[in-house]
């Protein structure tokens, strides 16, 4: 059997898990951008602090110059520890603080200061320590013009995000992996009863349909497996009612078959008298065989959905013809109960056919003159059509049989039917969405024939 290349559990698997991997890579883009800008907001709110001291130093004190300003400012100031505070006059740089630090001999910084002394701008250049931020606040006084240079090392500001970065994609892998093992688990618990089916549905053959899947829980997978074994109840149903249709079909016809058989072995066809009888015997033997496969077509086709063709069919004179047509059954004082004034979705031919079953029926038990009715009734949910007769009666033993095929309560002499006259009325029934029952009548029986009021034909 073909299979597909990826396993459910696995697809449901990579899905989770592709899911969770998008959903953690965009919660750590969105963290880095934010801790990014955040991060820069605090590296240009200290260089402000620091060209905000610088102000206040040059309003609360006198100075001869920007170089003694800038010296005393470097004095009573301690950089951050990403920053490097340069004094620039000369066209050089004068004083470094911290002392120690080697940008002060950087060319590209250099070049960025003297870039800026103008317009006091902010600028990021590349350089061998690193990325650095430059920024450069001019002074003047007399003849000479200096700045301060607040440079900070971008690099270093910024390993703390990194290291934190690295840290969350650590515990993120460790998430992914475990939401994986997760999904993995779960779904394979959630697929067993769907695993369960496959593997019954494969042992299921045609000579075995007993095996159902256990229920548990009440959930979707239960809702499938409770449909799954429903389904199961009526395949089984289907083959039984196909093999004892069969049987019971070859069992009624092998008669007909063993007659012919035996009459055509003992035919003398040098006798013209013989032939002549074989001839009309066998021609009966047909008929009977025609009449009942003809019966058991009509059977097979009560399940196909056009074996009816509903519409809207008057109850009332609907009743009134099957009396009529009825009359021509036989010699019987033939009755009206009664009519329901009331329209019904119905198939009339095959309800014409079931209504006469079951009046021929009642011809077959009663007498020249005996009392044979026919009527109708709506109660507001279901219509009722029947058949009433003044003959024996049906033993309540033989209620249900008498609706099987092939199945006969007392056979009268000279009754020539196979038993499936009361079965074609149930399979018209029970297409229509109703039923068929007998009843006592006192005396007699009473067939009757119940309509839903609703159109759930489930054979049309």
């Amino acid at each position: 059997m073909a299979r597909t290349s990826l396993s459910v559990r696995a697809r449901i698997t990579a899905t989770v898990a592709a899911l969770t991997l998008v959903g953690l890579v965009v919660a750590g883009v969105v963290v880095y951008t934010i801790e990014s800008q955040r991060l820069d907001q605090a590296i240009t709110a200290e260089t402000e602090q620091e060209f905000a001291e610088l102000a206040q130093l040059q309003e609360r004190q006198t100075f001869d110059g920007p170089e003694a300003m800038i010296r005393q400012f470097m004095l009573r100031n301690v950089p951050d520890e990403n920053e490097v505070l340069i004094g620039w006059w000369d066209d050089r740089v004068a004083a470094v603080s911290p002392r120690e630090d080697p940008v002060s001999e950087n060319a590209v910084l250099v070049e960025a200061v003297r870039s800026h002394l103008a317009d006091n701008g902010t600028s990021r250049v590349d350089t061998d320590l690193g990325e650095l931020e430059v920024s450069v606040q001019s002074l003047s006084g007399g003849d000479t013009t200096g700045a301060l240079v607040v440079v900070t090392y971008l690099d270093r500001a910024r390993s703390g995000l990194h290291d934190t970065m690295r840290t969350y994609a650590i515990v993120a892998g460790l998430a992914l992996l475990m939401v994986t093992a997760v999904a993995w688990w779960v779904s394979g618990r959630l697929l067993s009863p769907i695993r369960t089916l496959r593997e019954t549905a494969d042992d299921i053959s045609e000579t075995d349909l007993s095996r159902r899947l256990p229920v548990t829980g009440n959930d979707d997978i239960t809702a499938l497996t409770l449909t799954f074994n429903g389904m199961l109840d009526r395949l089984e149903a289907a083959f039984v009612g196909q093999r004892q249709f069969l049987d019971d079909a070859g069992h009624e016809l092998k008669t007909p078959l063993t007659v012919l058989r035996g009459h055509l072995e003992l035919l003398d066809t040098d006798s013209p008298e013989d032939v002549a009888e074989t001839r009309l015997l066998l021609l009966d033997e047909i008929d009977r065989m025609s009449r009942l496969v003809g019966d058991l077509i009509l059977l097979a086709k009560s399940d196909r959905p056009d074996f009816l063709r509903p519409r809207d069919v008057d109850l009332d004179g609907l009743t009134r013809d099957l009396v009529t047509k009825a009359r021509g059954l036989g010699d019987r004082a033939w009755s009206l109960d009664g009519t329901a004034e009331v329209k019904v979705r119905a198939d009339e031919q095959r309800l014409t056919q079931a209504v006469l079953q079951l009046a021929d029926n009642a011809v077959k038990h009663t007498q020249d003159g005996d009392l044979v009715a026919i009527g109708s009734s709506y109660d507001g949910h279901a219509a009722r059509l029947w058949v009433r007769d003044t003959g024996p009666g049906v033993p309540s033993e033989d209620r249900e049989r008498i609706f099987e095929r092939f199945g006969r309560s007392a056979v009268l002499p000279g009754d020539e039917g196979f038993g499936l006259g009361l079965s074609i009325v149930g399979a018209i029934a029970h297409a229509h969405g109703g039923r068929v029952a007998v009843e006592d009548a006192d005396p007699g029986a009473r067939f009757v024939i119940t309509l839903p009021e609703e159109d759930p034909w489930p054979a049309s």
